[in-house]
């Protein structure tokens, strides 16, 4: 087996990317690059979870799918696992007891409390047993710590059982310490720091958000094995402008 979380587990390097534009074309298109694991976002983008669904289903085989949820609800993690994903980023992670709370809720009993209803997971029924009896062992759990108290609490929280990998989430915890946008700056740093140590101290894989190759590059170096490098309409509106700006500078100056 050489799913998401086993490759997760087995620290590779994994690169995707954030897809937020509610679109299938979109998620194929990502899909067919070469990303280890795309990232189909809820939380920030208006995408429900029928588009969602289908974005997943666009992407098939050829490229695992992540999903951030909303929150950190048992709805919302239902919604996401149900959809037939590989499994979900859980934002705004605070303490061990939240962790546990997510952890629960995404395995089905007896090592969580994960209810069962008729989706696209398991065939619509038609593989039903296969599936949830695999699905403990494949789906991958990713919980976010952007925010300080998730900072402070982070020695707990990555003692959690079933943790599969922490995310740190700059640009939220940037603004929870007050210094919102400000990621290069030394607290952020300090923090972000901290988390790596305390997720290398306990063996549990720690991401991040890369906004270029380079930061990529440098992440990677530093030890983060899940990258989010760029997101869809971040990569559609540079090529765009890069692409006028170089028109305009032929053709008028």
């Amino acid at each position: 087996m050489n799913n998401l979380k086993t490759r997760l587990k087995n620290k590779e390097v994994l690169i995707g990317s954030l897809v937020t534009l509610s679109s299938t074309d979109v998620a194929e298109a990502m899909s067919l690059i070469g990303f280890d694991y795309l990232w189909v976002e809820t939380e920030h983008a208006p995408t429900g979870f029928v588009h969602a669904q289908m974005m997943v289903q666009a992407a098939a085989e050829r490229c695992p799918c992540l999903i951030r949820i909303p929150e950190n609800k048992e709805v919302w993690i239902k919604k996401a696992l149900d959809i037939g994903c590989s499994g979900i980023v859980v934002p705004q992670v605070k303490s061990a007891s939240e962790a546990r709370k997510a952890v629960e809720w995404c395995l089905y009993p007896p090592a969580g409390k994960r209810s069962v209803g008729m989706s696209r997971a398991h065939g619509y029924g038609m593989l039903f047993r296969e599936y949830v009896n695999s699905a403990n062992d494949e789906l991958a759990i990713v919980l976010q710590v952007e925010h300080i108290e998730g900072v402070q609490n982070i020695e707990s929280i990555v003692e959690v059982s079933g943790v599969d990998a922490v995310f740190v989430g700059p640009f939220d915890l940037s603004g929870s310490l007050g210094i919102p946008g400000q990621i290069t700056h030394p607290r952020v740093q300090e923090a972000i720091e901290k988390i790596k140590h305390h997720c290398e101290e306990a063996k549990v894989p720690v991401g991040i958000f890369a906004v270029d190759a380079q930061s990529a590059k440098d992440c990677i170096e530093k030890g983060f094995s899940l990258i989010a490098l760029g997101i869809d309409v971040g990569y559609l509106w540079q090529a765009a402008k890069t692409a006028l700006d170089e028109v305009h500078l032929d053709c008028y100056h």
